[in-house]
């Protein structure tokens, strides 16, 4: 099952240096049966990409919890045994965890197939997104409006053999 793995930068340097994506269990993101549901369609790889734009979101997360991080959102996409992934049934259709997986174990880096990381150009408006996240969750249509124009910008795909380079520059 392909999964798509939120991190940052820094994470993805920490993947690096171990060859891990995380030790487990973790949450990643993938084409569940509730996603299907809510997305609507048949197409493998419009599922796919919603389930990489969920990951996205999450990464905004992680970036908003850690304010050292540089302002870019990171998505790594691995394939993993489908045993080793499971979705919370209850959850399936709940909008806040649509798409959402547990990974059980750990992940070899070398399981990954791509990497995914938004252009330099996106920083401010993920900076501002990142920023405006505690009030969007609360409701605050502005910062939802904030927090939706990251998704304006498209993550970059990157071979994993550009990993060195991408954790190299972590500006």
């Amino acid at each position: 099952m392909r999964v798509y793995v939120p991190l940052t930068l820094p994470g993805l340097a920490e993947a690096y240096r171990t060859g891990e994506l995380g030790a487990g269990p973790f949450v990643a993101y993938a084409v569940t049966p509730g996603l299907r549901e809510w997305y609507v369609s048949d197409d493998i790889e419009e599922l796919e990409y919603a389930a990489l734009g969920r990951a996205a979101l999450a990464s905004l997360r992680l970036l908003a919890a850690d304010p050292g991080a540089p302002r870019r959102r990171v998505v790594v996409a691995a394939d993993v045994p489908d045993r080793a992934v499971s979705a919370d049934p209850d959850r399936g259709l709940d909008p806040a965890a649509l798409g959402e997986v547990r990974v059980s174990g750990p992940v070899a880096l070398s399981r990954a197939a791509s990497v995914h990381v938004d252009a330099a150009d996106a920083r401010s408006d993920v900076t501002a997104a990142a920023d405006a996240l505690p009030a969007a969750d609360g409701g605050d249509d502005d910062a939802q409006f904030v927090v939706d124009g990251a998704e304006d910008h498209e993550l970059l795909w990157f071979a994993t053999q550009e990993i060195p380079n991408l954790v190299g520059r972590e500006d």
